[in-house]
């Protein structure tokens, strides 16, 4: 209860903080609108060439792509804004005053900021989401939906897993972003199934850099017959990468220079 009621503080001052810049509101609205209209039109353009894509029908990649979307907004909207700032955190030494406070650094530094425009967006990406799974011809059962539904907020999960594995080197490369520029270049894969890879790169995003994890593996696991093992690895593969991030977390700070030093 005491964490819930720390972050429905930050949300209070977030709401206010937007509000003092609403210039800035508006605009980031109307950037992320026309992120969604770009990724879209993509998948529009190409099923005027092709019926299928990676096996899938027009209307299941709309599915893929609208769950794509929800996980970026969610990101945007509870991770991002945060975790750019972390980096500087760490090389000014304004990490100090978080690791006073009798709270968990790592959920300080992750959710003190709750990107009050991207939750406008957010709204819009779960629409999009309810729109196409309206349209989806194959039926599907309420149970097999909530199932899908929680491999998305898994795979929102394992994004920022993902990003903070990432970031954490800065706490000895000191670099303004870590390893986040390449985190983004292979952040592109999420945008396609993963059906779509094949060979090393395929293995590669599915088991070293999960990737294809994050949307690629629910969608099929809603998509298609049940198979157990993709729903165990996407299991294993998440509870891996949290472990691993949660300790190089624990060494990264241990390795820090506080202001003080």
């Amino acid at each position: 209860m005491r964490y819930l009621r720390l972050y429905l503080h930050f949300l209070r001052f977030s709401f206010s903080r937007a509000m003092e810049f609403r210039l800035d509101f508006f605009f980031k609205i109307i950037m992320d609108c026309m992120f969604y209209v770009v990724n879209l039109g993509f998948y529009k353009i190409l099923f005027l060439t092709t019926p299928m894509l990676a096996g899938w029908s027009e209307d299941q990649t709309m599915v893929f792509v609208s769950s794509y979307l929800l996980v970026d907004a969610l990101h945007m909207t509870v991770f991002a804004s945060n975790m750019w700032m972390i980096p500087f955190s760490i090389n000014r030494g304004d990490l100090d005053s978080y690791l006073t406070r009798p709270v968990s650094t790592l959920f300080f530094v992750s959710l003190r900021d709750f990107a009050a425009n991207s939750f406008i967006n957010l709204l819009m990406a779960i629409g999009i989401f309810a729109y196409t799974l309206m349209n989806l011809k194959a039926p599907y059962t309420t149970g097999q939906l909530l199932f899908y539904v929680g491999c998305i907020l898994n795979g929102w999960l394992l994004h920022y897993v993902l990003q903070m594995i990432f970031i954490i080197p800065v706490f000895w490369t000191q670099s303004s972003r870590g390893f986040s520029d390449f985190f983004f270049s292979m952040g592109v894969a999420i945008e396609r199934p993963d059906l779509v890879y094949r060979g090393v790169l395929r293995w590669l995003l599915t088991l070293v850099l999960p990737f294809a994890l994050i949307v690629s593996f629910p969608a099929r696991l809603f998509f298609g017959p049940e198979t157990p093992h993709l729903f165990l690895h996407l299991v294993f593969v998440t509870l891996a990468a949290w472990g691993f991030m949660l300790w190089f977390w624990k060494k990264g700070l241990r390795a820090y220079s506080s202001a003080s030093s």
